[in-house]
């Protein structure tokens, strides 16, 4: 006769629990993890997207010194391209290797710890790629390239993992859009070190290289002393005290208690399950849809067409007239634009959701890309089409950012729980790295074949992914992970357990133990998390 009342209390206390957690949400310590988190390893990522761009013909000039000076002979033009075309792709191949490896880094040094030996590959890559033209050596430059790529590889992996498990549920995604934020402050930052003023110049460009080390030794020294993620501390490291002082500092507060109460449900619920092979997550039948979800997403997210925009950027701006020593200029307002589309997509991602900020910015990517395509061909026979043109490639870039540009990787860490994440981002990762790979090697000869058409095959991207993911993705804001596990079992035909039965299996009295043993079995033998 007691239980509804009872049950009302409880209620109470969980609403009052998410009321003072809203208050104390947003402190210091959470904003310094995911800033300096981020600073040293999606920074990074952005800013070696752009920042091989200003100097390009000053190291193919240094190739062909090289060359001569080694072999006393003039390098062949199709080698001196094959050289610079290795250069640039093989940070998409170091990339790939990073995040294959990255799930057995983080079995063994966490999440925090892989982010802090990540920065020595920085650090030498930095040293590598500044020293390569004192040294005479070209293979030096290429070498630091693999590793930055390497780099890159963990952090896209590592850093959204850590983001998402120190983060209260009702912040997830602001705290998690810190990684699209330092992606293209990363970029902005690449462009303007790269003018002719600063550091774009003969006598200065691997000085563009040695400031790599900067943000590196930024996190060295600040990360150390911020927590561990508690979901890993308590979880998988089976500290309970070290997650609790951790949630303490990350949420401002005493009373961690229900944050601990949420993570011990999921653990029950994981109770037999260790960490999940890629293999055994490829074969669970209980997480098939949320890795189908992730595959597309992430492989829209590079073959959305956005690397096709800044070949044609400066094209464009030259058919518009305006002349070639002010297009370096023209062009920061695209990373400018970037990065004010990813701090706004920030800021409203927890009232928007995920849902609707991707679907929008799939979803204006291939209006736009379809305009883009209209204006291309009336270029040459309208003088004010080019401007039309650049326009279109400036909302190009802010709908990608908006919400393509930064969810894929919030989303991996939602939508799996503990056990199987670090192999679900080994998978992500795997599928960005090789489709980045296939769009660099694919698209000069799509654009070849197709010249200005070549965009539409970006609008069929976009618009397919907008539908799958209207129709599959559920929305994640402010659910727990097992709220998100549950989501998914309908259309993985998976049966979901009743609330009373997870209370058995979350809050075991003496009497009930062999059944909760009983029933754990059996959610181990379906390869369920819930």
């Amino acid at each position: 006769m007691n239980k509804p009342k009872e049950d009302n209390l409880t209620d109470q206390k969980i609403c009052d629990s998410a009321k003072n957690s809203s208050k104390h949400s947003i402190t210091a310590c959470l904003v310094s993890a995911a800033f300096f988190g981020a600073l040293g390893s999606s920074f990074l990522y952005g800013y070696n997207l752009s920042v091989v761009n200003a100097p390009a013909r000053y190291i193919k000039a240094f190739y062909s010194k090289t060359w001569v000076e080694r072999y006393g002979e003039p390098v062949a033009e199709e080698t001196l391209t094959l050289l610079w075309s290795i250069t640039v792709s093989i940070f998409a191949i170091g990339g790939l290797l990073g995040a294959l490896s990255v799930s057995l880094i983080i079995k063994v040094l966490g999440r925090k710890g892989t982010l802090l030996l990540n920065n020595s590959f920085a650090l030498i890559a930095a040293v590598l790629l500044a020293l390569g033209e004192r040294a005479g050596s070209f293979e030096m430059l290429i070498i630091g390239r693999f590793i930055i790529g390497v780099d890159s590889g963990i952090a896209l992996s590592a850093l959204p993992m850590y983001l998402g498990e120190i983060s209260p549920r009702h912040i997830r995604g602001f705290i998690g859009q810190f990684n699209s934020i330092l992606i293209c402050l990363g970029v902005f930052t690449g462009q303007v070190l790269g003018l002719p003023e600063l550091l774009g110049q003969e006598s200065r460009w691997n000085f563009l290289f040695s400031f790599l080390a900067f943000p590196a030794l930024l996190q060295l020294c600040v990360l150390p002393f911020l927590p561990e993620s508690p979901r890993y501390l308590l979880m998988e490291r089976r500290d309970e005290a070290g997650a609790e002082r951790a949630y303490q500092r990350f949420l401002g507060k005493k009373d961690v208690s229900q944050e601990l109460e949420e993570v011990h449900a999921e653990a029950q619920a994981q109770n037999n399950l260790r960490t999940v092979s890629v293999l055994q997550l490829v074969k669970n039948p209980a997480v098939r849809w949320q890795l189908i979800t992730i595959i597309i997403t992430m492989a829209c997210y590079q073959l959305c067409g956005l690397n096709a925009i800044w070949y044609y950027t400066n094209g464009i701006l030259r058919e518009a007239g305006f002349a070639g020593s002010i297009l370096p200029y023209l062009t920061l307002s695209t990373g400018a634009i970037e990065t004010l589309a990813a701090i706004i997509s920030g800021l409203v991602i927890e009232q928007i959701g995920r849902k609707p900020l991707l679907i929008f910015g799939f979803s204006s990517m291939a209006v736009c890309f379809s305009l883009l395509t209209v204006f291309l061909n009336f270029q040459d026979s309208v003088s004010w089409m080019p401007y039309l043109s650049f326009i279109c490639i400036l909302a190009v870039i802010a709908s990608f950012c908006s919400g393509p540009g930064g969810i894929p990787f919030i989303l991996t860490g939602e939508l799996f729980e503990q056990s199987y994440r670090p192999a679900a981002f080994m998978i992500a990762g795997t599928v960005n790295w090789l489709s980045n790979f296939a769009v660099g090697l694919m698209f000069p000869f799509i654009q070849e074949a197709l010249e200005s058409y070549a965009f539409l095959v970006f609008v069929v991207v976009c618009t397919t992914g907008s539908i799958y993911l209207y129709v599959v993705l559920p929305e994640t804001k402010n659910k727990t992970f097992m709220d998100i596990s549950k989501s998914f079992a309908k259309i993985n035909k998976i049966p979901i357990l009743t609330p009373i039965h997870e209370m058995e299996l979350v809050l075991p009295t003496d009497k009930d133990k062999e059944v909760k043993n009983a029933k754990v079995c059996d959610v181990t033998e379906m390869e369920s998390s819930f």
